[in-house]
């Protein structure tokens, strides 16, 4: 059974508009609605209907370890770092988890510290690494000393923050004058995820959904709508890359800009 709740009525959180029309759908009833403004491209998921982030679990595990899998996936982000700012650049990364990437730039002669939700998270970065990493919201948080950072980090963070542009804007308060702002989010515009999306809509494709399942992104971007985003907040966009963790596929993007993540970087402006 389909459910028809009420027609969306809210604007777009970048732009104001309300020229918003269905996207796509998810849940086993389609109950969780996504919606794409006309006028700057964004998806809004519309709230009314429920949000997780506690499936983002609080797993730590050694940053060290050279072994796991899920350190290895860090290589990437940290070669697009060493591309776009050199040592002995001071890095903040907001959501550091488990403190990889941190600990990689740390090793390589950057001056690192964290910001992490997640109190057990930031104690183990700060016990296992001595890195300074505060437990903080970064929509509220403010340095006491005043610090400001060269390059601050996000790791498909901003998709799941309901005011975006408040998001870019803590972001640019962090940053020093020509600061950078590194990030990875997901590409609404992917060519898998375009297919996938044409597939539920012909009824090709139906995905079996856990019955606890509530959609954990707020916000899902293409290019058009992240760079007004940036242009809105202080920043000129100066890279956007599709990347992929399996290597031929990261090797394609590198062509062909149709991966359904991708790399950016902002530089703060004037």
């Amino acid at each position: 059974m389909t459910l028809n709740p009420p027609a969306y009525n809210q604007p777009c959180r970048l732009c104001g508009s309300h020229s918003l029309e269905l996207f796509y759908k998810q849940g086993n009833a389609d109950e969780y609605r996504f919606y794409r403004c006309r006028n700057c491209q964004l998806v809004n998921y519309d709230l009314a209907t429920g949000l997780n982030q506690e499936k983002y679990a609080e797993e730590f595990y050694d940053p060290r370890d050279e072994s796991l899998r899920i350190n290895q996936l860090k290589h990437g982000i940290f070669q697009a770092l060493r591309k776009h700012a050199q040592p002995p650049a001071s890095i903040l990364e907001i959501g550091c988890g488990s403190g990889r990437l941190l600990y990689l730039a740390q090793r390589s002669g950057f001056q690192v510290a964290g910001l992490e939700l997640s109190p057990f998270l930031a104690e183990s970065v700060r016990t296992k690494l001595g890195i300074p990493v505060e437990s903080a919201n970064f929509l509220t948080y403010r340095p006491q000393s005043g610090t400001r950072y060269d390059v601050v980090i996000l790791q498909h963070v901003l998709e799941h923050l309901p005011d975006c542009i408040a998001a870019m804007e803590s972001i640019r308060e962090l940053l020093l004058p020509n600061g950078i702002g590194l990030m990875e989010f997901p590409n609404i515009d992917g060519w898998d995820l375009a297919f996938k999306r044409t597939l539920r809509r012909t009824g090709l494709r139906r995905r079996k959904y856990p019955e606890n399942y509530k959609p954990g992104h707020v916000n899902e971007f293409c290019r058009q709508s992240f760079e007004r985003l940036a242009q809105k907040t202080g920043f000129r966009l100066d890279s956007w890359r599709a990347y992929s963790n399996k290597p031929l596929g990261d090797f394609l993007y590198r062509w062909l800009p149709i991966g359904n993540k991708v790399r950016v970087v902002v530089r703060k402006t004037a």
